[in-house]
């Protein structure tokens, strides 16, 4: 067959093990870049309770890096906080529906 006639060197061998390393940890690497909005709103909504697009928080942190994220969930949380002045937040209670549900700032 077509391997028979074919000798590889071991130092081929090796360069080519390692590229394939190279390649699997690039991947890895856009993947975990390409997810960080997607695991920001999963622990938002996790911890408090406020759901977001991920698309918004993407387009937050193209425009205005860390701070605009930053400066997107303190406005968010002062709405939320200003939305209901009667709601108390006990320790491990679950959170309570919040305008954040009701898709106002899906896009």
């Amino acid at each position: 067959m077509f391997w028979e006639g074919l000798e590889i060197s071991p130092m081929i061998l090796f360069r080519m093990g390692a590229l394939a390393v190279v390649l699997v940890l690039l991947v890895l690497l856009i993947i975990s870049f390409r997810s960080r909005g997607r695991v920001f709103c999963q622990y938002l909504k996790y911890m408090t309770g406020i759901d977001l697009n991920v698309g918004l928080v993407n387009r937050a942190y193209k425009a205005n890096g860390r701070g605009g994220v930053r400066d997107l969930l303190l406005d968010l949380i002062i709405q939320e906080d200003l939305s209901d002045p009667d709601r108390q937040v006990m320790p491990g209670s679950k959170p309570k529906p919040s305008i954040y549900e009701a898709g106002i700032f899906d896009d």
